[in-house]
């Protein structure tokens, strides 16, 4: 594992450090916009407009980095984040925020691209697995540790903006004062959504659904703290529970996962998410139910993903799978979208808890779609599945394509 370490470590130390910027930022939002007096309303359509960036970076990166190669667009996507950041504090209005998170999604979706692209060559087919998963550990211990940088400033200055962008700047001089060979960056065209949901009705509706639950806690969640009066600190720390539950919980079920009925995991995953909501709503503002019932939803989150496309590539043959991964993302990403648009009107009407009971309402619909799946079509063997893809739901189709090609290979390394 230190010798695959070695060759990577610029790249995940960049990684580390622009996490802890975008981390920041993600709960900055909703510190300073309820000290600025923003809805919820306004709040939710700021936080959808970074998931409409992300997905049209997804989108359209690669074809920056064939036209014009990956250092300098690693480099601007890096500069344009950066101002970015620091022009949040110079323009406190909702709409010019909405047009900053846009800009920020898609920077940080190029990012994401870039660092893939990159991670996919420097790894063999021997280690690609652990290349990835460092990959993965890396952005949750930054977006984790941002949290805690959060306390040391107030949001009400610009301190905290200042300090995001510093971080993203310097982000980029491991990697870019490496020598290293550039990759060759190609994505597959996504697969239509008909298609993908004549394939795997559950993987397209569930990542769909997910997409809700995770822009939801991510950039709804700092929003609830903040309108029930928490602290900056104890916001910091709500956020920094949703991302630990991840990190934590995401070996154990992947590890469950390769021995049952995938859809079972599913169905009580969803279902351990939704009551984990449920207590979350019924336990008022007492601090640390609070605490326990977001590390369970946010552990029960980032497996989900991880889950339904395990699901999906084990009905699909090797040619299908990056088409579909790239489907996959692309539905998790309108579902992210519309999530915090749901909500934010939802508490906007019915109360900050309304965050709590959308949650449950969507894992719960997540459960119940999994229950009637299993009446639809009979499960595979376990021996007959490919192996859990340990992803994280802000990868990009380019590390799915090269997780899915790893999962392959480990299953028929297993099954022979």
């Amino acid at each position: 594992m230190l010798k695959v370490l070695s060759s990577i470590w610029a790249l995940l130390v960049g990684i580390v450090l622009i996490m802890l910027g975008n981390g920041m930022h993600f709960t900055l939002i909703g510190l300073r916009g309820g000290l600025e007096g923003f809805s919820a309303t306004a709040l939710a359509v700021v936080t959808s407009g970074y998931f409409v960036g992300f997905l049209s970076g997804a989108r359209f990166t690669p074809s920056l980095i064939r036209n014009v190669g990956h250092v300098r667009v690693f480099a601007a996507l890096g500069s344009f984040m950066s101002a970015a950041l620091i022009t949040f504090p110079l323009l406190a209005e909702p709409w010019a925020w909405t047009l900053l998170r846009i800009l920020v999604g898609f920077c940080m979706s190029g990012v994401y691209v870039t660092a893939e692209s990159w991670l996919n060559d420097a790894a063999t087919n021997e280690t690609r697995g652990k290349v990835l998963s460092a990959y993965m550990i890396a952005q949750t211990l930054g977006i984790i540790g941002a949290q805690g940088l959060l306390t040391l400033g107030d949001a009400q200055t610009s301190v905290l903006f200042i300090g995001a962008s510093i971080l993203v700047s310097i982000s980029f001089a491991p990697i870019l004062l490496t020598v290293a060979p550039t990759p060759q960056t190609e994505v597959t065209r996504p697969m239509p959504l008909i298609d993908l949901f004549r394939q795997s009705p559950l993987g397209t509706i569930g990542i769909f659904l997910l997409g809700s639950v995770y822009a939801t806690q991510s950039g709804m969640g700092a929003v609830f703290g903040t309108l029930i009066g928490m602290t900056a600190d104890q916001i910091s720390l709500f956020v920094a529970m949703l991302f630990a539950g991840a990190l934590v919980l995401q070996y154990p079920i992947g590890w469950i996962s390769d021995r049952v009925d995938r859809r079972k995991l599913i169905f009580a995953a969803s279902l351990i998410g939704a009551a984990s909501c449920l207590c979350g709503w019924i336990s008022g503002e007492g601090l640390w139910p609070l605490m326990a019932s977001a590390f369970v939803a946010g552990g029960m989150t980032t497996p989900l993903y991880a889950l339904f496309l395990a699901y999906t590539n084990d009905f699909l043959s090797s040619e299908d799978m990056p088409a579909a991964s790239g489907g996959l993302v692309f539905t998790f990403g309108l579902g992210a979208i519309i999530g915090p648009l749901v909500t934010g009107w939802a508490m906007e009407w019915a109360g900050p808890f309304a965050f709590w009971l959308v949650l449950s309402t969507t894992f719960g619909a997540i459960a119940l779609y999994a229950l009637y799946r299993m009446t639809q079509r009979p499960g595979l063997p376990a021996s007959q599945t490919e192996s859990y893809l340990g992803v994280i739901p802000t990868s990009t189709p380019v590390a799915i394509e090269a997780a899915s090609a790893w999962a392959v290979e480990q299953a028929e390394n297993e099954r022979g």
